[in-house]
């Protein structure tokens, strides 16, 4: 069971990383001038941390997102990574990244009960 948890949550990080990746690629790769790209291409994947990092990481989520919620969330963001794949990489790209979301999503809703899989106790921070 600690396999297979272990190995959702790294799918979840590549995937996470993936997302940040794509919008990425796809603003440094729209048609324009290089200014416009340049800006995308990092404006892009700041909005989409600054989303996940409100309402999406697991144990530091400013708001976090339960339930209908949650999965609305994940489908927004991951469905938006397979977006910028898809558009800035190929038609099959977008949603070959979707599905494996979907198996991931799957996978961590089997294991826990909840597309929020827990780690364990939080331990405070250690003075020194």
């Amino acid at each position: 069971m600690r396999i297979a948890k272990g190995a959702a949550l790294f799918l979840m990080f590549l995937l996470e990383l993936g997302v940040i990746a794509g919008a990425a690629v796809w603003g440094f790769t729209l048609d324009g001038a290089p200014v416009l790209r340049i800006v995308a291409g990092v404006v892009a994947p700041l909005l989409f941390i600054m989303m996940w990092a409100l309402f999406g990481a697991a144990r530091d989520a400013r708001f976090r997102l339960r339930g209908p919620w949650r999965i609305a969330l994940e489908i927004i963001w991951f469905g938006g990574g397979a977006v910028t794949w898809g558009v800035a990489v190929s038609a099959v790209a977008g949603p070959v990244f979707f599905a494996l979301w979907a198996l991931d999503a799957v996978a961590r809703y089997a294991l826990e009960g909840s597309l929020i899989v827990e780690t364990g106790a939080r331990r405070p921070a250690e003075v020194l």
